[in-house]
């Protein structure tokens, strides 16, 4: 995909599927990364900060299964 911008250059997206930016709130302009959408923190829901910590100490936040008790295997 490539479009435009008013300047004359040009932009350009290998992406399968892309969305126009028309807010100019994006970090990625011309391409919408969604910035333009309100951010709530709900309760037990990690800020950025949060997750970047977790991630550096190894944990990415997903839930994980205990091993399978083998005990009771033929």
């Amino acid at each position: 995909m490539e479009i435009v911008l008013d300047d004359g250059t040009v932009a350009r997206s290998e992406r399968f599927m892309v969305a126009i930016c028309t807010c100019r709130r994006s970090r990625t302009y011309p391409w919408c990364d969604t910035s333009h959408r309100p951010r709530e923190k709900t309760a037990g829901t990690p800020t950025s900060d949060e997750r970047a910590r977790q991630a550096r100490e190894g944990h990415d936040g997903r839930a994980t299964r205990p091993a399978p008790d083998d005990r009771n295997a033929p």
